[in-house]
C-alpha cells in the first residue's frame, strides 16, 4: 500500500534450512570443515529431498480474462479514465469511503495477460486503508458494495505510471502502463473522522523555521522529553499528511493505530524532521518534494505537510 505489493517471508523454507544445518554433525578434533561437509553431504541431500517433498506445490497463476487487453464496449468509464464492468452484484447497501479499511480478494494482470499479484493465489484476503493504494483503487472500490466483484482497467496515471523508454525503475518496480484487476469487496470498516487540513497547508508560514535542506517546521505542542531520536532510531508516532491543496493522503489517526518504523526507512524529510523533536512533542513539517517522494509515480506529488506527534523513541 503502500501499494498492493506483498512481501512474503519464506518461513517454511527458512525453518527447513535451519533444521538441515543443525542436524549436520560438527567436525571432530583434527577433522577439517571440508571433510565434515563431504561426510554429511549425502545425509543433507536426503533430508533436503524429504523436506522438499513435504512442501506444498506452488499454486499456478490465475489465467488472464479474455478482455484483459482493453475494456469491452459495455464497460463504464469515469472522467479520470478508469474503466470497469460489474462481474457479480453485491448484497450490501453502503459503499466504503476513501479512508475506510477494506477487505478484498483481488488479482492483477498487465494488458499482455501477465499476472503480477493475487490475494486469491496466496489464499488470504488483503486488508488496507483505501487511501493507501493506487488512485485507481481508491476511486474504483468506493463505487462497490460488500459482496460485489468488478473488473477494473486502470490507466498508468492512476496506477504506477505509464511505460517509458529507459525507465530505471521498470525492471525492479511495479508494472507500468494500464493494469487490469478483478476485485471482490468482502467487507469494510468505517474509519474515524479524519483531521481537518491545517489552515497553513498551502505554503510555509513566516513563523516556521527552515533548515539548510529546505525542510520547514513549527512546534504545535511542546514535549516533555529531553532526548532526540537519531537517524537510526526506531520511533512510534501519530501523524497525518496532506498535499498543499488540503487533500489528506495518509493518517495513523484515521487507522486508529500509531505507526512504528526506523527513521532510516522513511522519506528524507521525516528522517531529518523527527530528529528535531522530543517525546510528547507535536510538530508540523513542510517537506519539499526533493525530501519527499521526488515525483515517483503512484506517490503524493509536490511539497507535503505532516502533523507529527512523537510518542516513543527506541534506540
Amino acid at each position: 500500500m503502500k501499494s498492493l505489493w506483498t512481501l512474503l517471508c519464506c518461513v517454511v523454507l527458512a525453518a527447513t534450512l535451519t533444521a538441515c544445518k543443525s542436524s549436520a554433525p560438527a567436525p571432530t578434533e583434527g577433522e577439517s570443515e571440508a571433510e565434515s561437509t563431504a561426510a554429511t553431504d549425502e545425509a543433507a541431500k536426503t533430508e533436503a529431498a524429504a523436506a522438499s517433498a513435504e512442501k506444498p506445490e506452488a499454486k499456478p497463476d490465475i489465467p488472464a480474462p479474455p478482455d484483459v487487453a482493453a475494456p469491452p464496449k459495455d464497460a463504464k468509464r469515469s472522467e479520470s479514465g478508469l474503466a470497469w464492468t460489474v462481474l457479480t452484484k453485491g448484497d450490501g447497501d453502503k459503499s466504503p469511503g476513501e479512508f475506510d479499511i477494506v477487505t478484498v480478494n483481488y488479482t492483477g494482470w498487465t494488458t499482455e495477460g501477465r499476472m503480477f499479484d493475487s490475494s486469491v493465489k496466496r489464499g488470504k484476503p488483503a486488508e488496507f486503508p483505501l487511501n493507501r493504494v493506487i488512485p485507481g483503487w481508491t476511486e474504483g472500490v468506493q463505487m462497490m458494495v460488500a459482496g460485489e466483484k468488478r473488473r477494473f482497467w486502470i490507466p498508468g496515471k492512476l496506477a504506477y505510471g505509464e511505460a517509458q523508454a529507459n525507465d530505471p525503475h521498470a525492471q525492479f518496480g511495479p508494472p507500468r502502463g494500464t493494469l487490469v484487476f478483478d476485485v471482490e469487496l468482502l467487507s469494510f470498516k468505517e474509519a474515524p473522522k479524519p483531521p481537518d487540513a491545517p489552515k497553513d497547508v498551502a505554503k510555509i508560514p513566516k513563523n516556521a523555521k527552515k533548515t539548510d535542506s529546505g525542510l520547514a517546521s513549527r512546534v504545535l505542542e511542546k514535549g516533555d522529553g529531553e532526548q532526540h531520536p537519531t537517524a537510526t532510531s526506531t520511533v512510534t508516532v501519530n501523524y497525518s499528511g496532506w498535499t498543499t491543496d488540503g487533500k489528506m493522503f495518509d493518517s495513523s489517526i484515521v487507522r486508529g493505530k500509531p505507526a512504528t518504523f526506523g527513521l532510516n526507512q522513511v522519506i528524507p524529510g521525516w528522517t531529518e524532521g523527527l530528529q528535531l523533536m522530543v517525546v510528547g512533542e507535536k510538530r508540523r513539517l513542510w517537506i519539499p518534494e526533493n525530501l519527499a517522494y521526488a515525483g515517483r509515480p503512484g506517490r503524493p506529488q509536490g511539497m507535503l505537510v505532516f502533523d507529527v506527534e512523537l510518542l516513543e523513541i527506541k534506540n
